[in-house]
Order: structure tokens, then C-alpha cells, then sequence
């Protein structure tokens, strides 16, 4: 064992922890060991895994820390211990590659040791990839957007959602945004859970034009908050929960409850405020069940049957069937108009 070097054990394995003392956060001088630290919190650990375990994650590589450069990484080194779980994933255009699978927490402190900071999580299971077990609407604040604008669009989708018998929780993401999760029973594919998203997008709109947009091309958003229905996209992961953030104060991406809503500080949620957090209120997401997309089904093809196309992909997708131009309103082609 390299000198400096320090083991940890993690779900039964003994993992070697290279420069522990490394900083990884230098808002407060926090290191890689510290990282380990949090993820091993006994109060952490079992929500954690809760969230993800079992799923393919996607690395984002600071072998530096936070500050210096980083790498998303989809492939899993060859070398790597023989309990090491993965599984093969597509990417949009059909790559495949052998992803890391959060089998325990022994995974993700094998990954923190290869600098990684954020976990980015797939919406299904790694056995049972056909299906989305999760529909997650990202509210992603645009240029002018405040955080109390994004707290106001929350408290619209949560409204939706309940008139449609649907029950979802909400997350800070570790930065300006804010994630609200449904989780599904097993039975649709992530094309049905982004076109359900898309149609949620198209409701809020309605409702709060002044407030939310499901605008695809920045220059149509103004100063409102963009409902990212894409975030549902095939083979699209996102910012993990628990998951600790790359950013000099080690903020947290943390579930909260809904009462909590208009006093939810996300600056302050971080790798040692989290964890006694946890123990003193529990994990808000403990209690969430699988439910039916049905309802969310329901209002596509409403929207479908009045005659709306498919909402624009990311350029990452082949093109779709019914899908609008690839191409900003400010440079689409100019039709002719008659003299």
C-alpha cells in the first residue's frame, strides 16, 4: 500500500483510499477523505442507497478536486476489484459501454477514490433497463430566474400532480435548480415517461405562462423558469440525490419534505450539515411508493389528439418521428410569403 494511503471498509470491502488528504472542497478546506467520510455516514448511507442502489451511474471525474478539470466517464476502468459490479448501456447513438452500478456503498467509495464528486444517476434499474422507474422534472432556472420563482413552479407541479392522484418529492440539486421525482412502477418505457414530461411541461406552461416555459431553444424562455422534459430522454441520467456536488462548499443535492418548501436554503445543505440533518428528520423520501403513469399518459395524448407534435430532442438523438425542425426560431429559413 502506497505510502499516505488510507483503508476504509465499505459494505464488507476493504478499499484503499488514495491522497486522503487531498483537497477536494476549498471553501472549507474539506478532503477526499472527507468525501468518504460523508458517504459513509451510517445516517447517509441507507438513504443513498435507497435512491440509487442497484442503478447505473455515470462518474463526473475531479481527479483534483473541485476547481480543477474534470471528465465524465460512461466506462468503468479494465482494472478494476473482481467485486466490482457494472452493466452495458446505450448511449443515444447506440454506443454501448460498461457503466458502474451502485450495488452498495463499497461502489461508491471505490468511485470517490478515482476523484469522482458527482453521481449521475439512470431513471431504471440496472436489470430491467427497458423500463423507467422514474419520471423527474427538473426546474432549471434561466437567466433572471430567482430561487423563489423556482420555489413558486415546484409548488405548481406538486399541484398538478395532485390533481391527478400522483404523489412526488421534491430535491434541491446541489445548485440553482430544483428536482421533483416520481417514481413509477416499472411498466413504460423512458420514450412514454419523456412524452408524459413533455405534456406536464406543456400543462405548466399553460397554467403560469408567466412563470414557466416549455421552451426548448433558450432565446423563447425569457426570464422564466424552463421545465426541462428532456432530462426524461432515453439513456439521460441526472444529478444523483445525496450526491455531493463540485462546488468549493460541498453542497449537497438533498431531499427535502414539502412543508420545508419556502424555507429550503440550498447553500447551506452540505457535507457536514447533511448527515445530522438526516438523523434529526429522517430521509423525506423514505416513504415514496411506485405509481402509475397513466394519468401523465393521459394528458399526451390529449395533446396529441389536438393535433400538438412532438417537443424538440437534444442534438445528441437521431431525429424523431414528429418531431418539429432541429433548428432556433431566430434561424430557421424564412417561408416566402406571397406578393
Amino acid at each position: 500500500m502506497a505510502e499516505g494511503t488510507v483503508l476504509v471498509e465499505a459494505a464488507g470491502h476493504e478499499i484503499a483510499i488514495s491522497s486522503p488528504s487531498k483537497v477536494f472542497f476549498p471553501e472549507r478546506g474539506q478532503t477526499k477523505l472527507d468525501l468518504v467520510r460523508y458517504y459513509l455516514d451510517q445516517a447517509v448511507e441507507e438513504p443513498l442507497m435507497r435512491a440509487m442502489q442497484g442503478r447505473p451511474v455515470l462518474l463526473q471525474r475531479y481527479p483534483n478536486g473541485v476547481g480543477g478539470p474534470s471528465f465524465f466517464q460512461k466506462r468503468v476502468p479494465e482494472v478494476r476489484p473482481e467485486w466490482l459490479q457494472t452493466a452495458v448501456v446505450s448511449t443515444p447513438n447506440g454506443t454501448t459501454s460498461d457503466a458502474l452500478v451502485a450495488a452498495d456503498v463499497a461502489h461508491v467509495i471505490w468511485a470517490v477514490n478515482l476523484g469522482c464528486i458527482g453521481f449521475h444517476v439512470w431513471p431504471s434499474q440496472a436489470n430491467d433497463q427497458e423500463h423507467a422507474d422514474e419520471l423527474r422534472i427538473d426546474l432549471d432556472p434561466s437567466p433572471g430566474v430567482t430561487f423563489a420563482m423556482l420555489q413558486e413552479a415546484a409548488r405548481e407541479v406538486r399541484r398538478l400532480f395532485v390533481e391527478h392522484g400522483l404523489s412526488a418529492m421534491p430535491k434541491t440539486t446541489g445548485n440553482r435548480g430544483i428536482h421533483i421525482y416520481l417514481r413509477l412502477q416499472p411498466r413504460w418505457t423512458s420514450y412514454q415517461v419523456r412524452s408524459s414530461a413533455v405534456a406536464v411541461a406543456r400543462e405548466l406552461e399553460r397554467r403560469r405562462p408567466e412563470l414557466m416555459t416549455a421552451a426548448w431553444w433558450k432565446e423563447e424562455r425569457g426570464e422564466r423558469v424552463f421545465i426541462d422534459y428532456n432530462q426524461n430522454a432515453p439513456h439521460k441520467t441526472i444529478f444523483g440525490a445525496w450526491s455531493v456536488r463540485a462546488r468549493p462548499g460541498a453542497q449537497v443535492s438533498t431531499p427535502f419534505r414539502w412543508d420545508e418548501l419556502d424555507a429550503i436554503q440550498p447553500d447551506v445543505l452540505t457535507i457536514t450539515t447533511v448527515p445530522e440533518r438526516i438523523r434529526s428528520q429522517g430521509d423525506p423520501w423514505a416513504e415514496m411508493s411506485p405509481q402509475s403513469l397513466e394519468p401523465l399518459l393521459a394528458l399526451h395524448e390529449r395533446d396529441t389528439a389536438a393535433g400538438l407534435p412532438d417537443a424538440a430532442w437534444p442534438p445528441v438523438y437521431p431525429k424523431m418521428p414528429g418531431e418539429p425542425p432541429r433548428v432556433a426560431p431566430s434561424r430557421a429559413k424564412k417561408v416566402p410569403q406571397p406578393e
